[in-house]
C-alpha cells in the first residue's frame, strides 16, 4: 500500500509543474488553453530524443521546457495577432504539435527510457535519506527531491506574479480592457502567459517520460482535464483567496488527484475507468462548494427562524 501511496505522490508532484501552468492560463490569464495536450507530449518527445542521442537529461529538459514556450507563443500570436478565437487557436497548436511530436520522434510512436541515464534514475543514485515512521517509509527521498524543486518553481511563479509584468498579466486576465485603457500592451501579455504555462506543461512532460521510463505520442491526450481537475480540487480543498495560496492549493490538489487515482486503482477499478473517475472528480468538486453553501444557507436560515 505504502508503495503506491509513495509512487502516487511522486507523479502527483511532478504533474503539479502541469497544474501550475493550466493554474496560469485557467485562472490568471482567463485562456482556455488546449495547447496544453500538445505540448505535454511536445517536452516528452523532445527530452526522451535528446537523452537517446547521448545529451544531458538536464540539457534535454531545458531544450524542452524552451520547445512548450514556443508552442505557448505559436497560440499566443493565433489568438492576437491573427485574431483566432483562443479556444480554436490551442485546437490548432495542439493539431499541428502531434505532428511534429511524431517528426521529434523519428516517425515512432513510443520512445523507450529504460536503459538511459534520466533525471530519474540519477535522483534514485543519490539515495536521499526517505521519511520513515516505525520502519514505514512515508515519503521517498525522491519525493521530497521532487517536492523541493515543485517548491522552487511555486515560489518563483509567486515572485513572478507580484512583479510589474506580472500584475500586467493579473491584470489582462481580470480586465483586458481596463488594462488597455492605462496604455498596456494586452497581446505582448497573453502571449508572455500562454508562453510561460506551456513552458511548465512541457517540463512537466519530459519529468513524466524521465519518471515512466519511456514517452508516448499520445500522452499529452487528456492532460488538460487533468490539470484542470488538479486546480479545482485544490481551490475546493485549500482555498485560493491569495497566489500564495492559491498556487499551494494547485500542488496540493494535484497530489490529491493521483492519490485518489492510486485507491480507485487499489479498490479495483481498471485504468481504462480513469478518464471516467477524472470527470466525476471535477464534477463533485465543482459541485460541492454550491451545494454546501445552499444547505448552510438552509441551515442557518432554519436555525434563525427556530430561535
Amino acid at each position: 500500500m505504502s508503495v503506491a501511496i509513495n509512487g502516487a505522490l511522486e507523479q502527483g508532484l511532478l504533474f503539479a509543474l502541469l497544474a501550475l501552468g493550466v493554474y496560469l492560463t485557467f485562472r490568471i490569464l482567463n485562456f482556455p488553453d488546449l495547447t496544453v495536450d500538445g505540448s505535454f507530449a511536445l517536452g516528452g518527445a523532445i527530452a526522451a530524443k535528446m537523452i537517446i542521442d547521448g545529451y544531458s537529461p538536464f540539457l534535454a529538459t531545458l531544450i524542452a521546457l524552451i520547445g512548450g514556450a514556443l508552442a505557448g507563443i505559436v497560440t499566443g500570436l493565433l489568438t492576437t495577432k491573427g485574431k483566432i478565437n483562443g479556444l480554436l487557436a490551442g485546437i490548432l497548436t495542439m493539431i499541428g504539435l502531434y505532428s511534429i511530436n511524431l517528426r521529434i520522434m523519428e516517425g515512432r510512436a513510443n520512445l523507450p527510457l529504460l536503459r538511459e541515464e534520466t533525471i530519474y534514475t540519477m535522483l534514485k543514485d543519490l539515495h536521499f535519506p526517505d521519511l520513515a515512521i516505525g520502519g514505514t517509509t512515508w515519503i521517498t527521498g525522491v519525493a521530497i527531491l521532487f517536492l523541493l524543486f515543485v517548491v522552487i518553481i511555486k515560489l518563483i511563479i509567486d515572485w513572478f506574479l507580484h512583479t510589474d509584468l506580472g500584475l500586467d498579466l493579473r491584470a489582462t486576465g481580470d480586465n483586458s480592457t481596463m488594462i488597455r485603457s492605462f496604455g498596456a500592451n494586452t497581446d505582448s501579455t497573453t502571449i508572455i502567459g500562454l508562453a510561460l504555462s506551456n513552458a511548465l506543461v512541457a517540463v512537466a512532460g519530459a519529468m513524466i517520460a524521465q519518471y515512466q521510463g519511456f514517452a508516448d505520442v499520445g500522452m499529452g491526450t487528456g492532460m488538460i482535464v487533468i490539470g484542470l481537475a488538479s486546480v479545482i480540487v485544490g481551490e475546493v480543498l485549500f482555498g485560493h483567496m491569495t497566489i500564495f495560496r492559491a498556487t499551494i492549493a494547485v500542488i496540493g490538489g494535484s497530489v490529491v488527484y493521483r492519490l485518489v487515482i492510486a485507491l480507485a486503482l487499489r479498490a479495483g477499478l481498471q485504468p481504462s475507468d480513469m478518464k471516467l473517475i477524472t470527470a466525476l472528480i471535477v464534477v463533485i468538486a465543482l459541485v460541492f462548494p454550491t451545494v454546501f453553501k445552499n444547505v448552510w444557507k438552509k441551515t442557518a436560515k432554519t436555525a434563525k427562524e427556530g430561535k
